[in-house]
């Protein structure tokens, strides 16, 4: 990418508030004339970054670089950008008109260049014949198209939108994606949007960053984003999956649910754990027994006005999710099948939980911010050392009396035949877990591990 056609780059950008780190050294190249979402669930992150380049907040470390120059410490009216918030703070008390008109007449624009830009935005956002409207007579899509308005008048270079259409009803939400991505295409300036919504983001977007805690988890177009996911958190958070663990064989042989597959990847290696994608509309019905891969059975089926949306239980023990156009009934024999290049393999982000630790006593360790039990046969204390423990190894409690610590789950991933939690401990780290326990996003819960599943280790060479 040249850097001509770069127009805000941010380097390094990280914040936190307390112990909390909001923004963890976040870098990110934008085009000219891109529409860019920031896409993530609550408390990524994605607003926190678009109030920085907005100039609103300012950073624990990081730049903001616009055109060549640092912006970071510029403050918001004077940086060529505007920003359309979710609430759309218009001025009860001023008609259409001079709401849009607002910041020109306060920068002492001509009457006459203001009429001309006004009506000129107006018939943009589809709104000629409404300037003398009161703006509280008007519908929430209305009322947005003024606040986008009333941001565009001021010819900004870049256009930030914070979940702008998050208030309004389903139809008036599909009806405003279509004339945003149209305002887009006319105006020819840069949009960086905000959303928690992945089919919002699909729709509009050129790029899609995906953010998850603080931290950018993927930056790709929306077709690589949902065809090409790098992680079970993207691959989960876009569109409906079956995650599922795998075994790479060899380059473009790949085994899950006890079945092996052909795959178009390549420079796993052999014989390498992994995560496998399959989309529910990429496992396909046949009735040719030389064409299915394996068998199962329909255990739901339900209409969902395009598609039937089908589970299913293989015969290897894994429930997976189908949608098809046709219906198979409740209780159906079926044969199935996956092309090769409608299976997404993924490096696995981590085998096991892994701890720095350190041994406080004989038969003591600590890390998660309190002291576990466990063999401390070979070291000393004060010894540091790496606390290794399997992921089914982790028992959760819903109740604290015999656990070890405590945290609250943050996030769920279904796998097929077990879920896999990641729960943020009261020590501010992540423990992962794999349990059969059905448990919701937010619980709170107890935390034990058995002294005989933790093992210690010596910290690999230059990490000592």
């Amino acid at each position: 990418m040249s850097q001509n056609d770069v127009i805000i780059k941010v380097e390094h950008l990280s914040k936190s508030f307390g112990d909390k780190t909001v923004l963890d050294d976040i870098n990110l190249e934008i085009k000219r004339g891109e529409f860019v979402t920031l896409l993530g669930p609550s408390g990524c992150g994605k607003t926190t970054m678009l109030r920085f380049i907005a100039g609103f907040n300012t950073a624990d470390e990081g730049k903001i670089i616009m055109e060549g120059k640092d912006i970071t410490d510029v403050p918001p009216f004077k940086r060529p950008l505007n920003t359309v918030f979710q609430r759309y703070a218009l001025f009860p008390h001023l008609d259409v008109y001079d709401n849009i008109a607002f910041g020109l007449k306060l920068n002492k624009v001509p009457e006459e260049e203001i009429d001309k830009r006004v009506m000129k935005v107006l018939k943009l956002v589809s709104m000629s014949d409404y300037e003398d409207r009161d703006v509280e007579s008007l519908s929430g899509g209305q009322q947005q198209r003024v606040a986008i308005a009333r941001a565009l008048i001021n010819q900004p270079k870049v256009l930030l939108l914070d979940e702008p259409l998050a208030a309004l009803d389903l139809k008036m939400r599909k009806d405003m994606q279509i004339e945003l991505k149209e305002m887009h295409k006319k105006l020819g300036i840069t949009f960086i949007y905000v959303t928690h919504d992945q089919e919002e983001a699909l729709t509009l977007s050129d790029t899609i960053v995906v953010m998850n805690e603080g931290k950018i988890q993927q930056i790709g177009t929306p077709t690589d984003i949902y065809n090409e996911p790098v992680n079970a958190f993207v691959a989960d958070f876009i569109g409906e999956s079956n995650i599922l663990k795998g075994r790479m064989i060899r380059d473009r042989r790949v085994a899950f649910i006890k079945h092996e597959f052909d795959c178009v990847d390549e420079g796993f290696g052999e014989d390498v754990k992994v995560d496998v994608v399959v989309r529910p509309e990429d496992i396909y019905f046949t009735t040719d027994p030389a064409k299915c891969q394996f068998k199962a059975k329909v255990n739901s089926c339900i209409f969902k006005g395009v598609h039937y949306e089908m589970w299913v239980d293989t015969d290897t023990g894994y429930e997976l999710m189908i949608q098809d156009y046709d219906p198979y009934p409740v209780g159906s024999e079926v044969m199935l099948y996956i092309d090769p290049d409608d299976i997404q393999v993924m490096k696995k982000e981590r085998e096991a939980n892994t701890y720095a630790a350190k041994v406080t006593g004989e038969g003591e360790v600590e890390f998660l911010g309190t002291t576990f039990a466990c063999d401390t046969t070979g070291f000393e204390e004060g010894d540091e050392v790496v606390a290794t423990i399997r992921f089914e190894k982790v028992d959760l409690l819903d109740y604290e009396e015999e656990a070890d610590t405590t945290g609250n789950v943050v996030f769920i991933l279904y796998m097929g035949n077990h879920y896999h939690l990641t729960v943020k401990t009261e020590s501010g780290e992540n423990i992962w877990v794999d349990t059969n326990d059905i448990w919701d996003k937010g619980d709170f819960v107890g935390i034990k591990i058995l002294p005989e599943d933790i093992r210690l280790s010596k910290p690999a060479a230059g990490n000592e």
